[in-house]
């Protein structure tokens, strides 16, 4: 699957050339052009860069840069700036910016970045961003099944990987119940739909702010569950 690039780009021209150029390479670009939905994005999907402009309308690329750093978001980040001053390269680069790139830039030396720094975020990880889902604020490594939960670092059984696994790459789906088992246990299985909602009254216990009151992980009266990121 692709390396998952987030461009955080205001000017049409250079985010227009910028998610060319990087979906050519076969990366996977998604393009936001404010502070606000930067924020947003990265709390709903994992990325393996982030390309982050300063200049931009809502909050600016410096400030969301330490939002981010302060939320404990690891992702590289290469800031894509008109500011090529020592003071704004060392203050971002302080922040916690992996790399900083001035405008107007070469995209050969652009993609010569972001290829280093994608392999930089791999090796952090050692699993791709295809391979790690997040529930609210939490992550899960789908591959080793390792998961950041209200109860700290914790490993999840088969059964629970594969029940967040299926809900959150249906994100706004409802899952019926029998589907569920079937998808979760198999068709030989024998659980019954009860079996789906104990699953899910533990899972929300690991990862919802106030498991009495769900967020994420929702009830379809009558019919089984959904995913709201």
């Amino acid at each position: 699957m692709s390396e998952r690039v987030l461009l955080v780009e205001d000017e049409e021209l250079v985010g227009t050339m910028v998610r060319m150029n990087l979906s050519h390479e076969g990366y996977d670009v998604t393009w936001v052009r404010t502070g606000p939905a930067a924020a947003a994005a990265v709390r709903e999907r994992v990325f393996d860069l982030i390309l982050l402009d300063i200049g931009l309308p809502g909050a600016d690329g410096i400030a969301v840069l330490e939002g981010m750093r302060e939320a404990g978001i690891g992702t590289p980040i290469l800031m894509l700036t008109a500011r090529g001053d020592i003071a704004t390269k060392v203050e971002t680069l302080n922040l916690g910016a992996d790399d900083y790139l001035p405008k107007p830039f070469d995209i050969a030396e652009l993609a010569a970045r972001v290829k280093a720094l994608v392999r930089r975020s791999q090796a952090r990880r050692e699993v791709p961003s295809s391979q790690v889902i997040r529930v609210g604020s939490f992550q899960v490594n789908l591959a080793n099944r390792e998961a950041w939960t209200n109860e700290g670092r914790v490993t999840l059984s088969e059964k629970e990987t594969a029940f967040l696994a299926l809900l959150v790459r249906a994100e706004g789906q409802t899952l019926r119940r029998s589907d569920i088992l079937d998808a979760v246990w198999g068709v030989d299985a024998m659980p019954t739909e009860r079996t789906v909602d104990n699953l899910v009254l533990q899972l929300r216990k690991l990862f919802e702010p106030d498991p009495d009151r769900p967020r994420h992980i929702l009830t379809v009266r009558g019919i089984g569950y959904r995913f709201a990121p």
